[in-house]
């Protein structure tokens, strides 16, 4: 017998609400409402101008006062286990940094400014015996085609134009940035502040949050909010954990060898190594120039001593460190650092790997959250 057609509407309403809990449908829905506002906020840029530029402002003394909250609120943290009063702990956290920050100054910097200097000045005449070493190999060479010594002839001349445009325009480029030079000093100093009351308030942030929200979702963002913060944590501490540890073993090697801007040079290393795979050839590439016009055998032990930096930290140093916690494939790293450089350039290269982290572990939370539940 055929059912009258009120049951039929009344069945169909009925089974398009069960689909409306539904946990893929309930995704599919919030991907539809993100691409619409990529769109919405792509077409009306003008309506958000100053949002942007206020952001754009503070980006810098949020950033870096991030970095030094999550570098120092194990010491607030272990300071917080024998009962010492808060404040007390942010005023030992602030002259502690004020003590580094002195120690630097006062006995590294002088060297590696003076190294640097000497480097810089020395940095024409490589580039020169460079040319030179390239001339003669294409003049006394007759084995590899036309067609790829015009390629590699190309290369060369873009390359040798790039380095002189760098070394050239060095001076005009301190000149033209005094005005951002005094606008990052004003900025450097907004970051005592921010950090202040991050290391004040920042276990204020969760519950502020999630007050706001019914128990069992307040529970889920506060599980979300803690594995946010434990990628954070890990990325920023283990990398520079990481980097300083780089850092030491490359002077320490470049000492032995007797190689020349040995602190340059490790310095160099220490921070190309915050950019992921990346930056160990990046850090190679001067000390490997400097080997090459000090003495030539002596580029075989500049390699060498990168590749045992590189074994130490990869398979002893990062593992220890950072654990397990971004689980991020070699594969995947190279394909964000292409993508990032492309698109935003160096700070890019920064900021892609944790920022990648994030969006994994937020997907993953949802995820887990899903299969957990009944209506997925």
């Amino acid at each position: 017998m055929k059912k009258p057609i009120y049951l039929e509407k009344i069945i169909t309403i009925e089974g398009s609400g069960r689909m409306y809990k539904k946990r893929w449908f309930q995704a599919l829905i919030t991907t539809i409402l993100i691409f619409i506002l990529f769109w919405l906020l792509q077409h009306t840029q003008y309506v958000f101008a100053p949002v942007f530029k206020y952001v754009k402002a503070i980006a810098f003394p949020v950033i870096a006062a991030g970095v030094l909250y999550y570098i120092s609120r194990p010491v607030v943290h272990a300071l917080d286990r024998y009962k010492v009063p808060r404040w007390i702990s942010i005023i030992f956290v602030f002259l502690l940094l004020i003590g580094v920050g002195f120690l630097i100054v006062r006995f590294i910097a002088p060297i590696a400014q003076e190294q640097f200097s000497r480097f810089y000045d020395n940095l024409p005449g490589m580039i020169n015996e460079v040319e030179k070493l390239i001339n003669l190999w294409q003049n006394n060479q007759s084995v590899i085609p036309e067609e790829f010594m015009s390629e590699i002839k190309s290369a060369q001349e873009q390359l040798t134009g790039s380095i002189k445009d760098v070394t050239l325009g060095f001076t005009d480029f301190l000149i033209n940035t005094i005005a951002q030079v005094i606008q990052f000093l004003f900025l450097l100093i907004l970051v005592p502040f921010f950090l202040f009351f991050m290391l004040k308030d920042g276990e204020r942030m969760e519950p502020f949050i999630t007050q706001f929200f019914e128990d069992k979702k307040a529970k889920s963002l506060r599980l979300l909010l803690s594995r946010i913060d434990h990628t954070l944590s890990s990325f920023i501490q283990g990398q520079l954990t990481v980097s300083v540890i780089v850092g030491i073993l490359l002077f320490i090697g470049y000492v032995i060898i007797g190689l020349d801007y040995s602190l340059t040079l490790a310095l160099f290393g220490m921070m190309t190594n915050v950019i992921p795979f990346a930056g160990p050839y990046l850090a190679v590439i001067p000390a490997i120039l400097v080997a090459l016009f000090q003495e030539p055998t002596m580029v075989l032990w500049v390699i060498i001593i990168m590749i045992i930096a590189q074994q130490i930290e990869g398979n002893f140093v990062s593992p220890n460190v950072m654990g397990k916690a971004l689980s991020l494939h070699p594969l995947t790293i190279i394909t964000l650092i292409l993508a990032a450089g492309s698109i935003a350039g160096f700070l890019g290269l920064l900021f892609v790997i944790p920022f990648y982290a994030v969006v994994k572990t937020i997907i993953n939370h949802f995820y887990t959250e899903a299969l957990n539940s009944k209506e997925f």
